[in-house]
Order: C-alpha cells, then structure tokens, then sequence
C-alpha cells in the first residue's frame, strides 16, 4: 500500500516549504498540480492543449481534466511507493475524484491502493495576513523567504540563484482576506471530509519552522 500526503491549510500557512522538505526526506515526489498544469500546457499535451482552451477564456479547468493530469503523474515510477500532493485536492468534489484515480491506479500497479493522510496546518487568520503581506519569492527557482521569520542571507536576493527577489501582486492584505474567504468556503470542508474517514491530522502551524517540522514528522511517520 501507497502512502499518500496531502496538505492543507489557508494561503500562507506554510505548506510549500514543508512539502518540499518532506518530499526530499521520504524520497517521494512532490506533486504540485498548478505546475503539472502548466507543464501540460507548455509541452502541448493533448490535457494540456485541452486546459488552455478553458484557461484562455478565464475559466476553469473541469475537473475531469485535471483528474486525467494527475492520474498520467502517478502513473509514473517515482510515485509507485508514495508522493505528496500539493495544491490539490482544493474541495469536496476534488477528494472525491482523487478517490476515483486511487482506485484507477490499484488496477493499474496491481497494488491494494493509497493510504491517504491530510495534514492540516492550523495557523490564525491574522498571522497568516502578515506571513503573506512579508512573503517574498525567487522568480528563477520559486524559493520563498518572509521578511519576518525565514530571511534570505542577502536583504533581497536568493540564497539559491543570487536573484532579486519578487513580492507577488496579490500578497496584499486585501487580498489575503479575499483569498481567506474563498479558502473558507472551498476547501475547509475538506476538513471534516477527511476527519470522517479519520485520515485527518493536525499540526500547530503557528510556531517557527523547525519547530513545525518536527511536529510534521511526528504525524506522518
């Protein structure tokens, strides 16, 4: 049987930099759905010709789609043992069809399936307004630092790849709080979908990283 991470938690509560973390620590491959969207889309696979179509005109993509994205991922060695999932599911609706690709890949890998375990990073609404009005980026490689609590070496350049760091356009308290009501109203169920099924295991994310990484591994291994 598979292990399977999923993270979940409001904008900024720090899910990507622990994502990355543990992804290096169990050697499985971290799974970022807006990145295999966009990969898709610049190697014009057929899904990915298919999504630009939607993406094009402002919509959304259907989550049949993005269902047959992911599967094609998992389908590969990397993922034959584990992985982690990032940025997906983001609803009800969405877990539900992860729960369809699992059942897929068993028939696929002749395997009994994925344990799946959600690991919620519970943070206050206004902390999280301030790690992302702080939050800066690397444009060359993604990294991200916040002024307050992971400072890059050198104010204003990645440690990585030495280049300027970026503040996103919508890392703005107003639209932090527009991101927050959506969250709340899309995702957050998600909380009592996987509390049902007692997958469900929550870390105190409001603590500095170290100390939150080591109440990750508490719960994932």
């Amino acid at each position: 049987m598979k292990n399977v991470f999923i993270f979940l938690g409001p904008p900024g509560s720090g899910k990507g930099t622990q994502t990355s973390r543990l992804a290096e620590e169990l050697n499985f491959p971290h799974i970022d759905t807006g990145s295999l969207l966009r990969q898709n889309i610049k190697e014009q696979t057929p899904y990915g010709i298919e999504a630009k179509k939607y993406m094009d005109k402002g919509q959304l993509v259907p989550i049949e789609i993005v269902q047959d994205i992911i599967f094609e991922r998992l389908k590969k060695d990397d993922a034959k043992n584990g992985y982690i999932l990032d940025g997906y599911p983001r609803s009800v609706e969405q877990a539900e069809a992860l729960e369809v690709i699992h059942e897929k890949l068993k028939e696929y890998w002749n395997d009994n399936g994925a344990k799946v375990t959600a690991v919620y990073f519970d943070v206050p609404m206004e902390k999280l307004v301030e790690r992302l009005v702080n939050r800066r980026s690397c444009p060359m490689c993604g990294e991200i630092y916040n002024l307050k609590n992971k400072k890059p070496l050198k104010e204003g350049f990645c440690d990585k790849c030495g280049v300027e760091l970026v503040q996103r356009t919508d890392d703005n308290e107003e639209t932090a709080r527009l991101r927050f009501e959506t969250y709340n109203k899309e995702t957050k169920p998600l909380l009592d979908y996987y509390g049902n099924k007692n997958n469900l295991k929550t870390i105190d994310a409001d603590k500095d990283i170290e100390e939150v990484w080591n109440n990750l591994l508490k719960v994932v291994k």
